[in-house]
């Protein structure tokens, strides 16, 4: 009798283990999903910022050729023209649309609407994206390492067997590294693509 107790109180004893690393991965489960919604937001969020200052750009830069066309066109025209005060309104009409053209390019009221500065900020968003891109491929593939470890751990309490718990314990902490991976070091290693 002495010998069932035993047995049945060394059962009990590693379910309990059991528990204790289902519940712990359980955790690192739901830290890496919301790691994974957090950058899902984040690149989301910075692919619809980069593609605005892209078309903001683009949109400047149609302005820009527009009034470098208009220009370029009158001061073509002026070798032709003979009155004087055509000729004049003419260099005016092409200086202004030179000027607006510069003011498209570097704008000095807001410099950072000026071009190249518009293209810096697009840039710099995608950039933050695909690095938002790379933390959730992280946390993606670290989210499932714990889900199959705690399937494992499941298995274990089910059928006994010893090394199920051990694999499992050794897949949830490739898990864990993947997910530490992505917060702390997510250009390091390459996962996807």
């Amino acid at each position: 009798m002495t010998e069932a107790t035993d047995s049945a109180v060394e059962a009990k004893e590693k379910d309990r283990r059991a528990a204790i690393v289902i519940a712990i991965l359980a955790l690192f489960l739901a830290l890496a999903e919301a790691g994974a919604k957090k950058a899902s937001h984040v690149s989301t969020e910075k692919n619809i910022e980069s593609s605005d200052l892209f078309n903001f750009y683009q949109a400047k830069k149609i302005r820009s050729t527009i009034a470098e066309t208009a220009s370029q066109t009158l001061e073509s025209q002026l070798p032709g023209v003979t009155d004087p005060q055509a000729k004049d309104a003419l260099e005016k009409q092409a200086a202004a649309f030179k000027a607006t053209a510069a003011q498209y390019e570097h704008d000095p009221k807001k410099p950072e609407d000026s071009l190249d500065a518009i293209q810096d900020r697009a840039n710099e968003a995608g950039e933050a994206r695909e690095l938002a891109n790379r933390r959730l491929e992280h946390y993606e593939l670290g989210s499932g390492a714990v889900q199959i470890a705690i399937v494992l751990a499941s298995a274990a309490i089910i059928t006994g067997v010893g090394a199920l718990m051990w694999f499992s314990i050794a897949l949830g902490a490739v898990g864990v590294i993947l997910m530490a991976l992505g917060f702390f070091a997510p250009t390091m290693i390459s996962l996807i693509g």
